[in-house]
């Protein structure tokens, strides 16, 4: 058999290879399912670190279940129905519009959310994420489109609501880090601020860190992820970044992180509000996994929010 023949074959079987695995790869990190949008009505994330706390987290989504509530439907830039429920305090009461995190929903992943808005006096959107529990589409994009959304559901809360509503966006995960992505949009006047709760500092960073608790090394699987991310999902993972965007943050920003986070590290929050150049505030919980900060210290949490509004004069 000729030598250039069988040469040709190998490589085309490398480039098939590649092809195929980074397809999978972009099938598993990327995609959602039907089976996967209809989840439990009331349920904690995975993890263990959510077991000592399932009692209570699932009491939080309850209470939130019997609060009154607007069903609100509108467009994202790509023409997907995006689902939300907006919680009022009151009439003219300032607006968090809330994003929840990696392959969950509004209701689990800010549990306890409303709440604490109310406490602060003011209303809560929440919102659910494109390719997720309510809201139409199958792909996770890591804050890349995501965060065209948040600034689709700020534009809707202001042209609503008008001049007289003060806005926040706020997240809390993959939620955190698409408000921060969206903070150097241009967003409406009355969005005042940020807060962001867990968020990671780079989709490169924080996927890059999975891989290496997986034990997968990152110098084959990353660069197989990040192609099929581009080929099939018209995502770059290199350049989602929240650390550069709140480099150009239009809006003061609020970092929030648990210090035992053994998901998303606290040091990214750290290296956020480090690049911020806005007005800004940081805090660090002790004792507090992925997205429990609120749930450890509820107290030090309200009265962090209640000093950056006094900050931003909200």
């Amino acid at each position: 058999m000729n030598p250039l023949f069988i040469l040709f074959i190998i490589i085309l079987s490398i480039y098939v290879a590649i092809f195929l695995i980074s397809y999978v790869c972009y099938f598993i990190v990327f995609r959602t399912t039907k089976r996967l949008k209809r989840q439990k009505e009331f349920s904690i994330p995975p993890g263990k670190v959510y077991l000592p706390h399932k009692e209570k987290l699932i009491k939080l989504q309850k209470e939130t279940k019997l609060i009154p509530c607007e069903d609100i439907e509108i467009k994202s830039f790509d023409n997907l129905t995006l689902r939300g429920k907006f919680y009022e305090y009151e009439k003219g009461a300032p607006i968090e519009i809330m994003f929840h995190g990696y392959r969950g929903n509004s209701q689990r992943d800010m549990a306890g959310g409303v709440q604490r808005c109310f406490k602060l006096k003011r209303s809560a959107l929440l919102c659910d994420q494109r390719g997720q529990a309510s809201s139409d589409g199958f792909l996770i994009s890591f804050g890349d489109k995501e965060k065209f959304d948040a600034l689709s559901w700020a534009n809707y809360c202001y042209e609503r609501f008008g001049d007289n509503v003060n806005l926040l966006l706020t997240g809390i995960s993959m939620g955190a880090s698409t408000v921060l992505l969206a903070s150097e949009l241009e967003l409406p006047p009355t969005v005042k601020g940020i807060i962001a709760d867990c968020g990671y500092s780079s989709a490169e960073k924080i996927i890059k860190s999975v891989m290496k608790k997986m034990h997968f090394p990152t110098f084959i699987f990353y660069p197989i992820l990040n192609f099929g991310a581009n080929l099939f999902g018209d995502i770059n993972l290199d350049k989602i970044s929240a650390e550069n965007a709140v480099k150009n943050a239009k809006v003061p920003v609020c970092f929030i992180h648990g210090k035992t986070d053994d998901f998303v590290p606290s040091y990214m929050s750290e290296e956020n509000y480090s690049a911020c150049k806005t007005e800004k505030e940081l805090l660090l919980v002790d004792g507090a996994g992925h997205g429990l900060a609120n749930i450890i210290a509820p107290d030090d949490y309200i009265e962090t929010l209640a000093n950056f509004d006094k900050k931003i004069g909200l």
